[in-house]
């Protein structure tokens, strides 16, 4: 009587829960597609555009430095001693090194402002998706710009309603 209960209340919770998965309903959109049409998005996209170019003339000045005195060794190498030679060599070394290390916290400052600049703008895009979702009682949104998504309605993509919400024709 005991394991008969104990199987009856198993199948009576799975029923439930299939009940449950089966109101809630699914809805797409590609949520790339939604941040490149924001207005502020393109905004962001030019300014990280001028900033990676104000750090790139900043670095041009380090290479052309870089340039000049590798050119002036070799120009002079023959009439140089060895010592004058070596130190020579250590400075383009260090020219060198400092060119990479620019380089390299080049790339990190231009990650950081892309961070800095997107954030509100998928702060936005979200709670856009979150506000739609809610509306049209949506209880799970799957994003579809990564390209997993390989059969969906066109009735559940909700990337034209956020995009009416945002003001975005």
């Amino acid at each position: 009587m005991k394991k008969f209960v104990i199987i009856a209340f198993v199948a009576v919770t799975g029923l439930f829960s299939v009940n449950a998965m089966a109101q809630s309903k699914v809805a797409h959109i590609n949520a790339q597609a939604l941040v490149g049409s924001m207005p502020e998005a393109k905004k962001a996209e030019t300014d990280l555009q001028t900033y990676a170019q104000s750090l790139e003339a900043e670095g041009k000045t380090m290479v052309d430095e870089y340039t000049k005195k590798v050119k002036e060794f070799d120009d002079k190498a023959a009439s140089m001693t060895e010592n004058m030679k070596e130190i020579k060599g250590r400075e383009i070394q260090d020219a060198q090194k400092r060119i990479q290390d620019y380089r390299e916290r080049a790339e990190q400052q231009v990650q950081q402002k892309q961070q800095e600049l997107l954030k509100p703008i998928y702060d936005k895009a979200r709670k856009a998706i979150e506000d739609v979702a809610k509306e049209k009682g949506y209880g799970y949104v799957i994003d579809s710009s990564a390209g997993l998504l390989l059969v969906s309605p066109s009735a559940d993509d909700l990337l034209p309603a956020v995009k009416t919400k945002l003001g975005i024709k």
